[in-house]
């Protein structure tokens, strides 16, 4: 009998392999690949290359994804023969066809959450401000080049950090901005309410006003958000609705002395139009963690360009990085082993996906 065929994918640091390589004696063929081929649904993606992916994934029963690193449309559900179970990590995955996979009887599994509090990405996006706001990365690079001092960093003590989303992670970022800098939090989604905003401040351990009878998460217009706020950051989730939300008229309300920090999604952001407000230095400073193709191109102008120089934006940039903790990832490969050796068994798999994606 042939072995099952696995493929784990997009694993950059090969961190799966302590967990999937025991399979190898138990009826399992697995090859973890190490880098990420252009999105099969991206609008720039030759058809070359969406035949390359297909070449790559056509052999394999079971397919292993990290997060949305490879999307899966229906038209690459549909070109994948035998494919039989499709994993991926995280409770969601907005870029599987859950809906094709089940029309063909493909069983689609996600993972649970890890248990730090406040987790990785809240912990990733307060350290992108700090950065920006104490210019840490370009003192650094100063430093080892042997110069000095060059530009004053920006206190947030009293500032208005705006929030672009109040969900589990809006609200947990807004904690510790409120907590450790005493900073003033304003919030705004399509479908947010004064009442929600409470509730979220009840829940993170907050107070709903403070003592001058402000509330502790205020909920303002997006017009108010972008034209008032110290630190704008991006907490959405990817959705139809919120692609592509935040464009140039938004940025361009935005005060030029403010911060605008995304480890959301990359494509929530107009990316054209954020590039433009850098190039100008519309605003002092850009953070990003996600990106409309990732990994980032290596042509792209996000690397290519000198930041902070000739009038434009400070900009910091790191790899998608916000849920990329040793233990997290560790424990959701192990888990996705775990639904191999239950699907395997006949056995109801954890974190079974609906035809809702969830």
């Amino acid at each position: 009998m042939p072995p099952t065929k696995i493929a784990v994918l997009d694993d950059y640091q090969e961190l799966s392999k302590p967990h999937y390589e025991p399979l190898g004696s138990s009826g399992y063929e697995v090859t973890t690949f190490t880098d990420t081929l252009l999105p099969y649904n991206h609008p720039d993606t030759p058809q070359d290359v969406k035949d390359e992916l297909v070449k790559r994934l056509e052999p394999f029963n079971i397919i292993c994804s990290m997060r949305e690193r490879t999307p899966f449309p229906a038209e690459l559900i549909n070109r994948l023969p035998n494919l039989k179970l499709l994993l991926t990590t995280g409770g969601r995955n907005a870029s599987i066809d859950v809906k094709a996979c089940l029309a063909r009887g493909v069983p689609v599994a996600g993972t649970t959450g890890g248990k730090g509090s406040p987790d990785s990405t809240t912990q990733h996006c307060v350290a992108l401000i700090l950065a920006l706001a104490r210019n840490i990365p370009q003192d650094d690079a100063t430093m080892k080049s042997e110069g000095w001092q060059t530009t004053a960093a920006t206190g947030l003590a009293g500032c208005v950090f705006g929030t672009l989303g109040l969900g589990r992670l809006g609200a947990s970022v807004s904690r510790i901005m409120h907590l450790a800098f005493g900073m003033k939090i304003i919030a705004w989604s399509t479908n947010l309410t004064q009442e929600a905003a409470d509730e979220k401040a009840k829940g993170a351990g907050l107070p709903v006003e403070d003592a001058n009878g402000d509330k502790t998460f205020k909920m303002v217009s997006r017009d108010e958000l972008f034209s008032t706020a110290d630190v704008v950051s991006v907490q959405l989730v990817l959705s139809d609705r919120s692609r592509g939300l935040i464009a140039g008229d938004d940025l361009a309300k935005m005060k030029k002395t403010a911060l605008f920090v995304n480890t959301s999604r990359g494509p929530i952001v107009v990316e054209e139009d954020l590039l433009e407000a850098a190039k100008n230095g519309l605003i002092r400073g850009i953070g990003l963690d996600v990106y409309g193709i990732e990994p980032l191109p290596k042509h792209s102008e996000w690397r290519t360009t000198k930041w902070g120089a000739e009038g434009r934006s400070q900009v910091v940039l790191t790899p998608h990085m916000g849920y990329v903790e040793g233990d997290n990832i560790s424990g959701w490969y192990a888990q996705q082993v775990e639904n191999i050796l239950r699907w395997q068994k006949g056995e109801t798999m954890a974190t079974v996906f609906s035809d809702s994606g969830y």
